[in-house]
């Protein structure tokens, strides 16, 4: 098998999330990697739409544990099917691993959740579920936390490429901080001072790189239970209510809400205090709300094992010359959410404080409209965004001793990295003794990536050939042989099995020594499917090219009739009708303006004037040939005009339609219909006639549409020149001719000079 996948479920205590991992075969990754790529660990993938959240959390199913698995979990493993090939899902590790919410329920609970859920996978999927113990579990927030330093020094290169990223002192790692809502975590390699001190106190972890060498770290991780900021928003409630239990005010201030917000003492949102309902009503004073969240830290609590950080709990003293620490979750959401900042290098204490004051400070009246509606949690992020925010200057200046950036400067450390990857490292912030981040070069920093790590290095065969240094974490020993192994020790769930046709660690990279049946029956492996994906690409869109090409020499050697009737079934798709009436409009220029004009003069050429036209002639004409009176007419010969009457019907064909379409010009005019513009044809004809007046034949019996247009004689009229031309004197209306009445099928011309 060429490429891995794996499944890992994030149990939170409000929602569950879906990851999905991908990585080479160990076998396969080594046929052609540099000998940079044998020193770093596997390169794992992941893709946005690989992940999916569902909520509430999986704790609310404590006394329900039967339908957890259908009613709940189905949604995320169906998606999970969706992405893996179905052939790889048999080989495919999948882990559900619940964290702060679990572990507040009772020990019955926990446990009837995690066998339905194993039950379940067992029972509809194909995953490779070889250990329920192992790989469905509630974990401790000391893993959680391991597993979370390991995917940030995984994506910030502080495993393999140490000598960019060192900070001083032999140090080369970053510290890992986390905050969900029920608990906190962190993790950090002490300085070597420190880890010598507090040996006992730290993991030892062991990887694997790629060329099967294994790589060991000591990392010291603590997790804070209730001191995620729900649970810690509990806390603070109860510390207002027992602060003002001698009162009988209905609603208690609170510094943490934004000034006139009313909340419950749940946290939902009140619009009008209730007779006997006690309530929170919002002040906005920011600093009296860090004064009143600060005794939450536990700082006064009795540390048995120094040096304590919060709540009595035991943490080795951090050197911030060479601890520098990445925050996700909340620490990321609570610093770029509400009071913005995401285009912030680097978290600057000083700023972010101005920008919580400058927000908590004002009336919710004036918040609450400027929120964006269509963001699902838009208005209740703003209404915990200042306890939170209050939350966390506590825990990270006052708890965990992060210095101030902006208020207490640092002596610079003695970096021993290239001035580039320093240069690197500051812009983007991880050389400040905090760093907010939600993703790290477009990598989401979860702490399920550390353990997908953990379990894709315990694939790799080792250079030894043997297990005598497992992949996989436990108590740190110190007086413990380098092979001696922790009684805790928890290995990383995954198997290896040795190279085939005697290959080892020791070949060249780039010539193989797998023999050539290695790769019999596997899949492509990750280069081989993008290329496959990327040829297919090629191919289409050569297809593409070359049909379109052959279109285009078939309408070229159409015959031009078929080419203009093509023409304008195409046009029609770009032009809307043409408008009559007073707001029609007529381009001054006289050709088509729409998109397509220019193409149809290069194929099919320009219409002649002796196409029938009526447009051409209003276009070519000068201002001074169309009159809104009938003066010129009555000087010219109706009679010679009714001897051409069946010629020139095509040519009129559109005059009906066109005759107020000129409003747009100076001299031409608008009337309401009492005056319609009339040609020149005493000048117009001279030019089409040789200047006889009378024009030559030849105008189309068709109408723009294609259809016959009637043609009516003066015989069958039975109008003569001298009778036609009296009844016409003195006339501008049209509209109540009879003979227009009778006839819907006469031409244009007809109905503007026949009269009852």
């Amino acid at each position: 098998m060429t490429g891995r996948w794996g499944v890992i479920l994030d149990a939170g205590s409000s929602g569950t999330r879906l990851h999905i991992y991908r990585w080479k075969d160990p076998e396969k990754a080594l046929e052609h990697a540099s000998p940079e790529e044998l020193r770093s660990l596997p390169k794992i993938t992941t893709k946005k739409k690989w992940t999916k959240k569902i909520r509430p959390g999986i704790s609310t199913f404590g006394e329900k544990a039967g339908v957890v698995g259908e009613d709940y979990l189905k949604e995320l493993i169906d998606h999970a099917l969706d992405i893996i090939p179905a052939d790889k899902i048999h080989d495919t590790p999948i882990f559900l691993m619940a964290t702060a919410g679990m572990r507040l329920l009772p020990q019955v609970q926990q446990n009837a959740i995690t066998g339905a859920v194993c039950s379940y996978l067992r029972k509809n999927t194909k995953f490779a579920l070889p250990d329920c113990d192992l790989h469905i579990q509630v974990i401790p927030g000391e893993t959680e936390g391991l597993y979370g330093w390991i995917a940030s020094n995984y994506l910030l290169g502080g495993f393999d490429h140490p000598e960019q990223h060192a900070h001083g002192k032999g140090h080369h790692t970053y510290g890992f901080l986390d905050m969900g809502g029920a608990s906190a975590q962190i993790a950090f390699a002490p300085n070597s001072t420190e880890a010598e001190k507090h040996a006992n106190d730290l993991k030892l972890l062991r990887l694997r790189t790629l060329d099967g060498s294994s790589a060991e770290y000591k990392v010291f991780t603590t997790t804070w239970l209730g001191f995620g900021v729900n649970r810690a928003r509990e806390a603070y409630v109860q510390s207002l209510r027992e602060l003002y239990t001698t009162s009988d005010v209905g609603e208690l201030p609170d510094p943490c809400l934004p000034k006139g917000l009313r909340m419950s003492l749940d946290g939902t949102p009140v619009q009008k205090p209730q007779k006997g309902e006690t309530s929170l009503i919002g002040t906005g004073a920011f600093d009296e709300c860090l004064r009143k969240t600060y005794p939450l830290l536990g700082k006064d609590k009795p540390c048995a094992d120094d040096p304590c950080l919060i709540n009595g709990q035991h943490v080795p003293a951090i050197d911030f010359d060479v601890n520098h620490f990445v925050g996700v979750s909340e620490y990321w959401h609570t610093t770029h959410g509400v009071f913005g900042g995401k285009d912030d290098e680097a978290y600057d204490f000083i700023t972010y404080q101005k920008r919580v004051k400058d927000f908590c400070g004002r009336d919710w009246n004036s918040i609450e409209p400027g929120l964006d509606t269509h963001k699902k949690f838009a208005v209740k992020d703003a209404q915990e965004a200042c306890f939170k925010a209050s939350w966390l200057i506590n825990i990270l200046h006052e708890g965990i001793g992060v210095p101030r950036i902006g208020v207490e400067d640092l002596p610079e450390p003695g970096l021993n990295a290239s001035k580039g990857a320093i240069e690197k490292a500051k812009q983007k912030g991880f050389l400040d003794p905090f760093h907010p981040v939600d993703k790290i070069d477009g990598i989401e920093v979860s702490w399920t990536l550390g353990k997908m790590v953990l379990y894709a290095a315990g694939q790799i065969p080792p250079k030894t050939g043997d297990d005598r240094y497992p992949v996989g974490f436990g108590t740190n020993i110190p007086s413990a042989g380098a092979t001696a192994l922790p009684p805790d020790f928890q290995y990383a769930g995954s198997t290896w099995t040795p190279l085939s046709g005697g290959a080892s660690h020791n070949d060249s990279p780039y010539h193989p020594a797998v023999n050539g049946t290695a790769d019999d029956g596997s899949d492509w492996d990750l280069e081989a499917e993008n290329l496959l994906g990327k040829t297919k690409a090629k191919t289409t869109h050569s297809l593409l090219i070359v049909f379109l090409i052959f279109l285009a020499l078939l309408f070229f050697f159409r015959k031009k009739d078929r080419r203009m009737r093509f023409y304008g079934r195409v046009n029609n798709l770009f032009h809307k009708p043409r408008r009559s009436g007073r707001f029609g409009k007529v381009s001054s220029s006289g050709h088509s303006s729409g998109p397509l004009s220019s193409l149809k003069n290069k194929l099919f050429g320009r219409r002649s004037l002796s196409s029938g036209s009526y447009e051409r002639v209003l276009e070519e004409g000068g201002a001074d040939e169309f009159e809104l009176n009938d003066s010129h007419f009555r000087n010219s010969s109706a009679s010679s005009y009714f001897d051409h009457n069946n010629d020139l019907n095509g040519f009129y064909s559109d005059s009906s339609d066109s005759s107020s379409s000129g409003g747009g010009q100076s001299k031409l005019g608008i009337t309401s219909g009492l005056a319609t513009p009339k040609l020149n044809l005493d000048s117009r004809f001279a030019d089409l006639g040789g200047g006889n007046g009378v024009m030559t034949p030849g105008g189309s019996a068709l109408d723009r549409a294609g259809l016959v247009v009637r043609t009516d004689s003066r015989e069958r009229l039975g109008l003569t020149p001298t009778t036609t031309t009296m009844s016409l004197q003195g006339r501008r209306s049209r509209a109540g001719s009879p003979t227009r009445l009778k006839s819907p099928l006469m031409s244009p011309l007809q109905g503007r000079f026949v009269v009852g």
